[in-house]
C-alpha cells in the first residue's frame, strides 16, 4: 500500500482512534493523520517502527565503515585477528 493511499484527517482518529489503531497494528502499514489538510503524523505498528530502528542502526553502522576505509582506518585481517586474540587473552 502507498502511504498515500493511507492518509486520515486527525477527526477521523479521534472518531476512530479502535479500529484505526487495531487495522494498523494487523496491517503493519503506517497511516499518515493529517491536520489543517497537511500531513502531521505517521502511526505505525511497535514492532515495523523497531524493525525500521534496527535497520537504520545497520545502515549507520555501514556508512561509518565506509568512512573509515575512505579515511584509511583499517587494517589488514591478520594484524587485526592477532589484537583481538590478545585482548581475548587479556580478559581470560
Amino acid at each position: 500500500m502507498k502511504l498515500t493511499e493511507a492518509v486520515r484527517p486527525i477527526s477521523y482518529l479521534k472518531a476512530h482512534a479502535s479500529e484505526l489503531l487495531r487495522d494498523v497494528s494487523a496491517s503493519r502499514n503506517p497511516l499518515v493523520i493529517t491536520m489543517n489538510g497537511e500531513a502531521a503524523v505517521v502511526v505505525q505498528d511497535v514492532a515495523s517502527y523497531e524493525e525500521m530502528r534496527e535497520s537504520l542502526a545497520l545502515l549507520k553502522m555501514l556508512a561509518q565503515s565506509r568512512d573509515s576505509a575512505e579515511a584509511g582506518r583499517t587494517s589488514p585481517l591478520k594484524e587485526s585477528m592477532r589484537r583481538l586474540r590478545r585482548a581475548i587473552e587479556e580478559v581470560e
